[in-house]
Order: structure tokens, then C-alpha cells, then sequence
């Protein structure tokens, strides 16, 4: 796994089309699940700013922390580009809600920059999302696919979870090693990467062969549907096969992020 490239510094930056930093706002964000309304995105919790932190790509704005959180930082030997504020851990609460486990850090952050669809090596295993709108199973997939060194995620802009908040903490850090490509229409985007060789297996329940029967090679583009609806119709037939995962127990399917964990198990033993 490997940081995403990472911007100029913020003295340094090119004004391509006018872009520029935009200052910070003087409050922290209320609430944790989206993004702030100035385009800042919401990282909580240890794993996930710690990441966010020693990733050179991501530009913090700022950073709120416990004094514990803070000690622990500086123990760990974290390089950080700004102070943080120390707050209580309640008033990092308060702004993300009672479920929300922050472990003393929030950080107001920068986005990611989104990489086109050509930019993706054509090697390796790349996840495809299918309108997958949960941040929890989002987060997940991230997370698995930081495990297993996906190459990237394409999900499309609409139908898809916002990269901050809850997604961010299911993800664990995993934001800051998975690239996630936005695409506008999913089926233009499989045609895209079969022009660049990929194969492309969608994963469904009613899929005509074992998961782990189907030839498989890299570079491979792994294609998930919806919990519940799965795959859509239109996707579906743009796939070059469709597999399931044949389960021995009662229970035949996988919460998504649990089929994503086995089905890239599988194909990381058979993708060559």
C-alpha cells in the first residue's frame, strides 16, 4: 500500500484554473457523516486521522485533539504540519454525534484528489461499486481493499457515500492508500477499462459460475452491486461474466463488504 502522490505545498501551488487553498473556517464542523459546506472533509477517530497525517496528499486545515490524543501522536513520533487545538472530548462529541467513536482527534481536511479512469495502471485488481450507497459497507471495502493492495475503487458520483465522516472511519485509514476514481456513467467506465485490458467479472448471487471456478487473470476489475438489489441490469451485461460465491452454509449470501473481503481473497489466488 502506498500514500496517493502528493500536492505541491501550499506556498507552491499552480493556479490551474484558478485553484488555490481556500482559508479555514474559525469553527469546527458540525457533524460527522459529510462533508463541511466550505468542502472540507470530516476525519475522526485514531487510525484514520493518524493516516490522514502521514499522508503526504492530504491537507489538513485543522486538527482538534484531546490531551491524551495529542501525547499519544507525539509518542508515536507524528510529524504534524499544523498545532493542534486542544479540546475536551466532549465538545469533539457533541459535533459527531452519540455513536461516534473518536478516540480524542477529529481533523478538518482537504479532499483527496479523484484520479481519471486512464490513469489506473492496468495491472493487479481494481473494485468496481455499483451503487453502493452505505458508508459503513463503503468504509469496509476500503479497508479490504487496503489489504490487498487494490490497485483502486471506481464508484460513480451519484449513488455513492461521501469520502468523510463515517466512511472514513469504517475505512480505518484506508482513504489515504486506495485511490478513489469518480466516474459519471458506470457502464462507460467498464467499457473504458476493458479498453485498457482488464477483465470484467461482476459478482452476483445468480451469477452463472463459482467465483472460484471462473478464469480469471489481472488485470481484473472486480464489479459489486447494491446490497439487496445487486447488480444492475445494465452493468451486469456490460461484465464479461458474472460469478457468485458459492457458500456451503444455510446462509447463501454475504453482507457486500464480506462478499468484497472473500471475493478478492479468491481472486488474489487466481488473477495471474
Amino acid at each position: 500500500m502506498r500514500p496517493r502522490r502528493p500536492h505541491p505545498p501550499a506556498t507552491q501551488q499552480p493556479h490551474r484554473g484558478g485553484w488555490k487553498r481556500k482559508a479555514a473556517g474559525r469553527r469546527p464542523p458540525s457533524g460527522g457523516a459529510r462533508a463541511s459546506g466550505d468542502g472540507a472533509v470530516i476525519l475522526y477517530g485514531w487510525h484514520t486521522v493518524k493516516a490522514a497525517l502521514e499522508n503526504p496528499a492530504r491537507r489538513i486545515r485543522r486538527l482538534y485533539a484531546t490531551a491524551n490524543a495529542a501525547r499519544r501522536l507525539a509518542e508515536d513520533g507524528v510529524a504534524l504540519a499544523l498545532e493542534p487545538e486542544l479540546v475536551r472530548p466532549d465538545a469533539i462529541a457533541q459535533r459527531l454525534g452519540p455513536d461516534a467513536v473518536h478516540n480524542g482527534l477529529l481533523a478538518e481536511a482537504e479532499p483527496l484528489p479523484s484520479p481519471e479512469l486512464e490513469e489506473i495502471e492496468p495491472a493487479g485488481i481494481v473494485l468496481v461499486l455499483d451503487q453502493i450507497t452505505d458508508p459503513h459497507n463503503v468504509g469496509a471495502i476500503l479497508r479490504t481493499a487496503a489489504a490487498f493492495a487494490v490497485e483502486a475503487i471506481v464508484t460513480t458520483a451519484r449513488h455513492s457515500p461521501e469520502a468523510t465522516g463515517v466512511l472514513a472511519k469504517s475505512a480505518s485509514g484506508a482513504l489515504e492508500y486506495v485511490p478513489i476514481v469518480t466516474v459519471q456513467n458506470l457502464a462507460r467506465a467498464l467499457e473504458t477499462l476493458r479498453e485498457r485490458g482488464f477483465l470484467l467479472v461482476g459478482l452476483d448471487s445468480s451469477g452463472d459460475a463459482d467465483l472460484g471456478d471462473a478464469a480469471l487473470r489481472s488485470p481484473l476489475a472486480l464489479v459489486l452491486g447494491a446490497e439487496g438489489k445487486g447488480l444492475r441490469q445494465l452493468t451486469r451485461t456490460t461484465c464479461d461474466q458474472v460469478a457468485r460465491l458459492d457458500l456451503p452454509g444455510r446462509i447463501k449470501s454475504l453482507n457486500v463488504s464480506n462478499a468484497a473481503a472473500l471475493a478478492l481473497y479468491v481472486a488474489t489466488k487466481r488473477a495471474s
